[in-house]
């Protein structure tokens, strides 16, 4: 199909194969009544999802002394930098490369790399410090979480919160064993769509043009360079969108991780829009393998070695917290007295509007680039006039991951509380990870001193942050 609209249209017309002849009305059947759900485990903390964000928080509460549980609906840990094949870590520097301004389980995790010559680094590249090998950090992160003695729930699915008294004092996960519950006093929300937020009924909104998602892949005997002369005179016969081909070697093999394709008008937090975006990315991948067979002169190595199991979502659900970033709070670069993570990436607009689908870079100089389609021109200019002194980072306060009347939830990820232009920064890996350091760090100390989570002081999450290893500016 050529078009996400048009396979939502098959899709429910059952032209596509995944239904046959008319869907019938459900009808109501008797059936005996449901036993309690079994309680499996009891514990806590509990973190839901198993990205580098989620484990993170759950490694930095369990080593202030919690017992804590963490479930992921995949067969392994990495979110985003595993399941999506996204092996870029951005830099822990200013942007003028003076001054280090993050640490923590992120620095230490790339350590644990290295000792197996599982990542690269880059000195004083502004897109990228480190470059590490996905499958060897899904292990890395398996040792983590077994060390911190994190009980882990794999291949397993979050469906419901579970109240008792009018509280949250659980969640009905569903899985293998059928559905259980996990009890716990205090949750962290790191699924990158606010999944236990939404159903418990908080605020949240999406974006009317969400940043569009990325299907990766792992090529063999592949040049980017020529990829993109090819797609400014054949992505049209090959209905390949315009974008900004990117990508990095995997370090300790031969292959290339390429991310060059733009599922548009993807609602990822809808179920059959994440369908139709999942096969639309694929789609696209195979369209380049296409066209670079056809005109590529390609060697006789190139092939495809490796696809995703999960979409790279940039932005889906934004979840109402106490504070929302405005993108001047980050533009000009305040800063916060709340602050639980720095952040010098530049900010990254994958525009998707009526008016283009252009990808524009603003830095905090003041200067920006856009770019169309490969081949078009790069347009230069400036966002701001130039000034005297610059900004060298940004910062995201506590307050943008408590959501507004919570009592014992916390979130951790993508779906934090921010403007476009601030969240277009703030996305990514490294960034979210510290996220998911401060959510374990306050976790503990609401459950530590008994509070709700909107009555942490962030001094003491601050400083707890940086006994433990995070820079706090």
């Amino acid at each position: 199909m050529n078009s996400r609209r048009t396979f939502l249209g098959a899709l429910a017309s059952g032209t596509v194969g995944l239904f046959t002849g008319k869907r019938a009305a459900a009808q109501e059947t008797a059936a005996p009544a449901a036993p309690p759900l079994p309680v499996c485990h009891e514990t806590d903390i509990c973190v839901l999802g198993g990205s580098a964000t989620g484990v993170f928080a759950a490694v930095r509460a369990a080593r202030l002394g919690a017992r804590v549980a963490i479930v992921e609906k995949q067969n392994g840990f990495g979110g985003v930098a595993v399941n999506s094949l996204v092996n870029v870590w951005h830099p822990l520097y200013d942007t003028r490369f003076e001054k280090k301004i993050i640490a923590g389980l992120t620095e230490e995790t790339v350590a644990r790399l290295q000792k197996r010559d599982a990542v690269t680094i880059y000195d004083k590249n502004p897109s990228v410090w480190a470059g590490f090998n996905s499958s060897e950090l899904k292990i890395e992160l398996d040792e983590l979480v077994m060390e911190s003695h994190i009980r882990p729930f794999l291949h397993t699915l979050f469906s419901e919160p579970y109240y008792e008294s009018g509280k949250l004092a659980g969640v009905i996960i569903d899985g293998k064993s059928g559905r259980r519950v996990i009890k716990a006093r205090v949750f962290i929300d790191a699924t990158g769509d606010g999944d236990l937020c939404v159903r418990m009924g908080f605020g949240s909104r999406l974006p009317e043009h969400p940043q569009p998602p990325t299907m990766c892949a792992h090529l063999d005997g592949f040049d980017i360079t020529r990829c993109n002369e090819l797609l400014s005179e054949h992505a049209k016969e090959y209905n390949i969108p315009k974008g900004f081909l990117w990508g990095l070697d995997i370090p300790g093999t031969h292959s290339f991780m390429f991310a060059g394709t733009r599922v548009y008008d993807a609602a990822c937090a809808e179920a059959d829009d994440l369908t139709a975006a999942e096969i639309e990315g694929r789609r696209q991948v195979r369209a380049v393998m296409d066209m670079y067979r056809k005109y590529g002169n390609k060697p006789a190595q190139f092939g495809l070695t490796a696809l995703p199991s999960a979409l790279g979502i940039r932005e889906s659900r934004h979840i109402d917290c106490l504070y929302r970033v405005t993108d001047s709070d980050a533009m000009y670069g305040k800063r916060l007295p709340d602050a639980i993570a720095n952040c010098s990436y530049t900010f990254d607009l994958h525009h998707n509007t009526e008016k283009g689908r252009a990808i524009t870079f603003r830095s905090l100089d003041g200067t920006e680039e856009s770019y169309g389609a490969p081949g078009e021109p790069v347009k230069r200019g400036r966002w701001r006039p130039e000034t005297a002194e610059n900004p060298t980072f940004y910062q995201i306060p506590f307050r943008s991951i408590v959501p507004k009347n919570s009592e014992n939830v916390l979130l951790a990820g993508r779906m934090f509380d921010a403007e476009e232009i601030a969240f277009s920064g703030m996305r990514v890996m490294v960034n979210m990870n510290q996220l998911g350091e401060a959510a374990g760090v306050a976790a503990y100390l609401a459950l530590d001193q008994g509070i709700p989570v909107h009555q942490i002081d962030a001094a003491d999450v601050r400083r707890t942050l940086a006994a433990g290893g995070s820079i706090v500016i």
